[in-house]
């Protein structure tokens, strides 16, 4: 019989700690058509991307983060900030 690694809660397979807030417990899947997904294929063949699944992760939340911090509520509103000369 194969050994485990230890994968015991707050260790990761490498053996760092991880906080249990950082875990991922949640699954979210997507469809794509026979285009996106070549698209795909194609762009993780060229750049050398092995973890499709890490890629897509950490490109969504940067999407995600970009817009947050462009929406972030200020005090003044958009237009009188673009008034603004820095």
């Amino acid at each position: 019989m194969a050994k485990k690694k230890n994968t015991k809660a707050g260790v990761s397979r490498s053996g760092s700690t991880v906080s249990s807030s950082l875990r991922r417990k949640h699954r979210t899947a997507f469809l794509l058509n026979e285009k996106e997904k070549e698209a795909i294929e194609s762009y993780c063949k060229k750049n050398k991307i092995r973890n499709k699944s890490k890629f897509m992760r950490e490109t969504l939340m940067r999407t995600v983060m970009d817009h947050f911090l462009e929406d972030y509520p200020t005090l003044f509103d958009k237009k009188d900030m673009d008034k603004i000369k820095i």
